[in-house]
């Protein structure tokens, strides 16, 4: 049985909305799609038994592809199955610029979030050689940017997604740093500073910082008081994140072959030019046995069979995926690189008994996520044995890396006489609409949301009605027990400390390949020296990035009601919104409407 299907059938709605083909009568239909579709990179001999198999991963929401996967495998549209983008590096000159300018559109039109690095576009006020002039700077070919997704979005239904960055020692950083305190300006942009060890060391003793661009000082800042530059503007207005950029390429473990500077729109995707990565997550609260009982566990042996099964899923997906641009072809096909996570976290530590946020918790967490990753190397390891490994792959680089000195002898030891058919493996993505269809399940490794809250399903005669949605443990936990009162181990998002809300990302990170998508959620009355120590706790525990989300005049807060006079998300028809940024934004589904 497909237990995403609720009483108000509200999966059904989105799948309609945002999954559904010509033809389709049933999700079933569109898994079993999608199944066929990703099989036909298998084997003739072995198709149907692949087929079967992923069919059987999907059909009870225990795997759940991204919907880009979702929408796409198996039609004859011109999209990519790819989620992540990062774009190829921006020539610092007209050229240069315009052609990066021309394949972001071509990426975005097919579907995919993209990411740019701007750090390598000289400074404004710089001479422009040649042509007498001074340079107008990374911001304002940003702008041009920005003015390009939102023309791109108005032929579809969904704001297009990109991520900017600009390092800390670019001179134009300051700016960059304040741009969006603009409401007007970089919409359609989320933006992080590219944050190195050696600039957090300057911070740690208030030492000067050389603001550098083509070998050149233009200026000379202390370090804390940029770093306190960027914790104020992010504090105010939530933007821009920080992005540990040396501590992703030295954990990489493709540092041999690669250099990053850049995420997609998220940022769970750490990528290098023209990189791509798609997405599929593993919902965990299909593998928890006795939930709510004495001795409630999580299956860790069926998680990790899953796990193998996804990863050849995604795998495939590689070859039968279309790509916007030759360049990230090839670049896909020489490193396979794959994300595979998980959703429903908070969900299925409440089903164990287990308060999100615990010491107890965060040790689950780890302990689920090891297994995850095991389970992924020995997959890639057999497929290399089968296929073929990935054509960079080069064994001895790839061991003598701190990622690959961190595995286990044994694990060592399979990749030298295998191979790996994947560059990299896992990754924690939001999950969306996905989670909202496998039965509202708490989204990737996010705490629950809210218990319940109002969603309006437009009928088809034009009205509408309300209907209350409820998070997927909680409508179980009260099926199964009875209960009314929320149990002590049930918690939410504004429940838990940016302390606690830090520990479950670190516990989760040190067995991801790439990174994860997390929001620290902080309450508006936060002293700013505390909202700045998160940033430093995050660094200090081996994080590759920190976003946080404070409630404030800028950027607005949660719009959640229960009228039906009230705004409602024009896609899935949620009450759940965040006006914020100029956009407002589903929670839910992730649909914003812009301007």
């Amino acid at each position: 049985m497909l237990q995403g299907l609720t009483d108000h059938d509200v999966a059904l709605d989105i799948w309609s909305l945002k999954y559904r083909h010509e033809g389709e009568t049933r999700i079933a239909e569109s898994l079993a799609r999608v199944a066929r579709a990703v099989a036909a990179a298998e084997p003739a001999a072995v198709r149907d038994l692949w087929e079967r198999r992923f069919l059987d991963l999907m059909n009870d929401f225990a795997f759940l592809p991204a919907g880009r996967i979702l929408a796409g495998a198996g039609s004859a549209r011109e999209v990519t199955l790819f989620n992540c983008f990062v774009m190829g590096t921006i020539g610092d000159s007209i050229p240069g610029i315009f052609d990066g300018l021309k394949q972001a559109a071509q990426t975005l039109q097919q579907g995919g979030g993209i990411g740019h690095d701007f750090s390598t576009l000289r400074p404004k006020g710089a001479l422009v050689h040649g042509v007498g002039a001074d340079a107008s700077g990374p911001l304002s070919f940003m702008d041009v940017w920005d003015a390009m997704c939102r023309t791109i979005m108005s032929a579809g239904a969904r704001r297009g997604a990109m991520m900017g960055t600009l390092r800390c020692d670019h001179p134009d950083i300051e700016d960059f740093i304040e741009a969006k305190r603009d409401p007007r300006r970089l919409r359609n942009f989320n933006l992080s500073v590219l944050v190195t060890d050696a600039f957090m060391q300057a911070v740690a003793e208030d030492g000067a910082w050389p603001l550098v661009f083509g070998g050149k000082i233009f200026r000379t800042l202390k370090a804390r008081a940029l770093w306190d530059r960027i914790m104020r503007a992010t504090y105010d207005v939530a933007e821009p994140g920080v992005i540990f950029i040396d501590r992703i390429n030295r954990l990489n473990p493709l540092s041999y072959c690669e250099t990053i500077s850049c995420t997609n729109p998220c940022g769970e995707q750490p990528l290098p030019p023209y990189g791509a990565c798609l997405l599929g997550s593993l919902n965990l609260t299909r593998f928890v046995a006795n939930e709510f009982a004495e001795g409630a566990r999580l299956d860790v042996t069926a998680l990790k069979d899953a796990a193998r099964t996804a990863i050849r899923f995604l795998d495939d997906v590689v070859d039968v995926s279309n790509y916007p641009l030759p360049e990230q072809r090839a670049e896909a096909f020489n490193k396979r690189r794959l994300g595979l996570g998980v959703t429903g976290l908070a969900d299925a530590l409440f089903m164990c008994g287990l308060r999100y946020g615990s010491p107890e918790a965060a040790a689950a967490t780890g302990a689920w996520m090891l297994a995850i990753k095991d389970a992924a190397l020995e997959a890639s390891a057999g497929l290399a044995e089968e296929k073929g490994a990935f054509p960079l792959f080069d064994a001895d680089a790839y061991l003598a890396t701190p990622y690959g000195q961190s595995l286990s002898p044994g694990q060592r030891d399979l990749i030298a006489r295998k191979g790996l058919r994947n560059g990299l493996l896992t990754s924690i993505a939001p999950t969306g609409t996905i989670s909202l269809i496998a039965g509202n399940v708490s989204s990737g490794v996010e705490p629950i949301f809210s218990l319940s809250y109002d969603r309006r399903i437009l009928e088809a005669d034009g009205s509408h009605r309300t209907i209350r949605m409820e998070d997927h443990a909680w409508r179980r936990w009260r099926a199964a027990t009875g209960g009314t009162r929320r149990p002590a181990a049930l918690v939410t998002a504004n429940d838990l400390s940016p302390a606690e809300h830090l520990a479950m990302q670190a516990a989760a990170q040190a067995h991801v390949d790439s990174s994860i998508s997390k929001t620290i959620n902080v309450p508006e009355d936060l002293p700013f020296e505390q909202f700045r120590n998160v940033y430093e706790e995050a660094y200090r525990l081996g994080l590759k990035g920190c976003t946080t989300f404070r409630p404030n005049a800028v950027t607005g807060s949660i719009l959640s009601t229960r009228s039906g006079e009230e705004k409602s998300c024009p896609s899935c028809g949620s009450f759940e919104l965040v006006a914020r940024e100029g956009c407002t934004t589903c929670l839910a589904c992730g649909f914003a409407v812009c301007g």
